[in-house]
């Protein structure tokens, strides 16, 4: 593993590929980010036990621990956003990918301009949020904004989604940004496209159905019965709408 030090953003490079790691995390620096190269989810993870990054780029497709493992292994117990690169571009890959909870994904090799863009978007998504722990605690005369979605409440202050109990359910960024669009707009059917712009998760492969992923993780959270859904509703040929009624 490599390190170099800048005041910039924490950025983790992890690839296999010794040329294309350096090369990615060469561009990186040179846009003023303080980057760390690692060769699999090993140097990863000794990495991550003394410092915590602001984002990871990873390379799905590596011999000993996949990228996918990584993901599942990360979403289980961070909050840390991930860029996934993959060379096959598999919309099998993507799907999931995004499932796991990744952040945003781009085939490889990338053009290292937009994924500078892509680190940038993702870092002002995650950056945008208070950190839960930092909630302030509900008061008669600040009462904090929750909004009922199924068998959970969806807490726009504190960016979280906890259940009756208080038992808080782990929400990626784009999931939060989502439920928060059907909060905005309930009883209201919402296209794809419009989902994907108030969720701020434009896909410029216009590849949509990644809506439709985080749409079915997020009734997995929700839903009493993920395979009826009540709240979040299919409207055939259009896309989505909440009714916060269930009916």
């Amino acid at each position: 593993m490599t390190e170099s030090s800048g005041s910039g953003p924490h950025i983790v490079v992890v690839d296999d590929e010794p040329d294309a790691r350096a090369m990615v995390g060469d561009y990186l620096r040179l846009h003023g980010f303080d980057v760390a190269l690692c060769d699999g989810g090993q140097a990863l993870r000794a990495h991550l036990a003394g410092r915590a990054p602001d984002l990871i780029v990873l390379d799905l497709n590596m011999p000993q621990e996949d990228g996918l493992s990584i993901v599942r292994d990360l979403k289980a117990r961070s909050r840390i956003p991930i860029i996934m690169l993959t060379a096959t571009a598999s919309p099998i890959d993507r799907v999931v990918g995004l499932e796991l909870g990744a952040d945003d994904y781009l085939p490889k090799p990338c053009e290292l301009r937009e994924l500078v863009a892509r680190v940038r978007s993702v870092l002002r998504r995650a950056q945008g949020a208070p950190a839960p722990v930092q909630a302030k605690p509900e008061t008669p005369d600040v009462p904090a904004r929750r909004i009922r979605f199924g068998t959970k409440w969806l807490e726009l202050d504190a960016v979280r989604l906890r259940d009756d109990q208080g038992v808080e359910q782990p929400l990626t960024r784009s999931e939060f940004e989502l439920l928060k669009a059907f909060a905005d707009h309930p009883k209201r059917a919402l296209s794809r496209e419009r989902l994907l712009d108030l969720a701020d998760a434009r896909d410029p492969d216009a590849f949509d159905r990644a809506i439709d992923v985080r749409i079915n993780r997020i009734r997995k959270k929700v839903e009493p019965d993920p395979a009826h859904p009540r709240f979040i509703r299919t409207v055939r040929g259009l896309g989505y709408v909440f009714r916060p009624d269930g009916d």
